[in-house]
């Protein structure tokens, strides 16, 4: 971790004086625990949850509230503030302040997507199928949530299926071990 923490941190600026790290995978492949273990690893590193940006009618129409309300306040070097999306309430709720940091990270289903990919500086893959992930999330969010789930799984595949994040990581973290392979090239070699 601490490796990766140092090549992210030395890479050039991305999006004004930040370096936009994205965190990418299937929903429920371990983006938000590994997120913030980077995050400490890179001394405290602000994390964008693209879950605050994303609805329940839109699950990737949040590319222009992510640009308009993050990208840019960051790429003029001054502090972003977005909107919340409450998943109980159905609605944006409160607002969160993301401090124009040396890096940042966007950590999220599609944070590696076409539209996001020229401010990025790096882009993390979490290597776990959808289907594996998918089980992780279900248990993660009880019963309750099934019928969005399904919803879910579908909306996912669509997106991946038109607009692939994994092809373009620079880093891929085994899902399961954690473990972290370098380079786009080639599956991620068999871990112990």
């Amino acid at each position: 971790m601490r490796a990766l923490a140092a090549r992210l941190a030395a890479a050039p600026p991305s999006c004004g004086p930040v370096r936009l790290i994205g965190v990418d995978g299937h929903a429920g492949s371990g983006k938000t625990t590994f997120a913030g273990r980077l995050a400490v690893a890179l001394g405290g590193a602000p994390v964008v949850h693209l879950d605050d940006l994303a609805t329940h009618a839109e699950p990737f129409g949040w590319t222009e509230r992510l640009r308009r309300e993050v990208l840019e306040p960051l790429a003029a070097g001054r502090e972003a503030r977005h909107r919340v999306y409450d998943w109980t309430l159905r609605r944006f709720e409160g607002t969160r302040t993301v401090p124009a940091a040396p890096v940042v990270l966007v950590e999220g289903v599609g944070a590696g997507r076409r539209a996001v990919r020229p401010w990025l500086a790096g882009l993390v893959w979490m290597e776990l199928d959808a289907a594996a992930a998918r089980r992780r999330g279900e248990l993660r969010d009880g019963p309750e949530l099934a019928g969005f789930w399904t919803g879910w799984a579908r909306a996912e595949q669509e997106h991946f299926a038109a607009d692939p994040s994994r092809p373009y990581a620079d880093s891929r973290v085994d899902g399961v071990t954690g473990r972290i392979a370098s380079g786009t090239l080639g599956e991620l070699p068999n871990l112990p």
